[in-house]
């Protein structure tokens, strides 16, 4: 079972603005090292840059006077959108896997359910615990905060977990969710 939370809204892509692109009557300027030309008009500075075949990309443009660089727009853009994609390889969304328990469940199946939650924390996913009560199953709850403890307990005694939510009684159910520490 995957909980999923409302879709986070992606940041807005930086607008770089280049060459007449730039609207600011001066700029403060440096050259392709990052050293400071120092402050000139915007056109004089984009005829400095197009003499270095190059462009002048506006990069800060919240100071008085706005920075601008002299650089290839170009291959900015491209390592901008390079890093982006490897910042997006590297991140790892953390599901919340579900393994659901009764009161009537064989030591077999516990095993399997044992394996199946350490396989998710391997994954370095969270775990929810869930005892559903149904019936007259309803007036056994401390029996099933017992099997719950029991069910980390073991997952514990190989490998280490922590509470993100401790165990807890919500109507028909008996819920925990663990991580790996």
């Amino acid at each position: 079972m995957r909980i999923s939370h409302k879709r986070k809204k992606e940041e807005p892509k930086k607008m770089y603005f280049y060459n007449e692109g730039i609207v600011a009557p001066q700029v403060l300027v440096l050259d392709t090292e990052g050293d400071s030309v120092g402050v000139m008009k915007t056109a004089e500075a984009i005829r400095l840059a197009r003499e270095q075949e190059l462009d002048l990309v506006e990069i800060n443009p919240k100071v008085d006077p706005p920075v601008a660089r002299i650089m290839n727009f170009s291959h900015f853009k491209y390592e901008q959108e390079k890093e982006a994609r490897i910042r997006k390889a590297h991140q790892h969304v953390v599901d919340i896997k579900c393994i659901r328990l009764s009161l009537r469940i064989g030591k077999n199946d516990l095993e399997i359910r044992k394996t199946q939650a350490l396989k998710f924390l391997n994954q370095g996913d969270k775990v929810k615990i869930e005892v559903v009560l149904r019936g007259r199953e309803m007036q056994q709850g401390a029996m099933a905060l017992d099997m719950t403890k029991n069910f980390i307990a073991t997952i514990n005694a190989t490998h280490p977990v922590r509470f993100d939510q401790t165990i807890e009684r919500q109507g028909n159910k008996v819920t925990a969710i663990i991580a790996k520490s």
